[in-house]
């Protein structure tokens, strides 16, 4: 598997169906699991833990946690997709800035609010990279 989406809630699924859509269309191995960073901590840490992909795309809305926390404890590349989702009474806004404004050391690359293909485009180059294959 080369890319792992982590969804903090079934909420975010058209989202997720449209990030794998996208990689499959790119010929790239995926796996889907949903865990929210904060009621799942445990449940997170050990998807990553097993996983053995190259890149995570970590979909999540309001308070947006879940790309940060992922970062906080893999070395892998993490790609948050903020979600503007029916709850959110800033339309996603939330969500953008909580995945942008990572601490020192947390490092997540962030795509526009439900911005599945960008994600998915992101994490084919990362995967192209690692593989000694850049994109031209």
């Amino acid at each position: 598997m080369e890319a792992h989406i982590i969804a903090g809630s079934k909420s975010d699924e058209e989202i997720v169906n449209k990030i794998g859509q996208t990689l499959r269309e790119k010929n790239i191995t995926f796996q889907i699991d949903y865990a929210s960073a904060h009621r799942e901590p445990e449940k997170v840490k050990e998807i990553i833990k097993t996983s053995n992909s190259i890149v995570f795309i970590a979909v999540a809305g309001l308070a947006a946690a879940l790309p940060g926390f992922i970062a906080s404890i893999t070395e892998k590349p993490v790609i948050g997709v903020p979600v503007s989702g029916k709850n959110s009474a800033l339309n996603g806004l939330d969500a953008l800035l909580s995945i942008v404004q990572m601490p020192k050391g947390v490092p997540v690359a962030c795509v526009g609010l439900n911005a599945s293909e960008n994600a998915a485009l992101l994490a084919e180059r990362i995967i192209k990279s690692n593989k000694g294959n850049p994109t031209t």
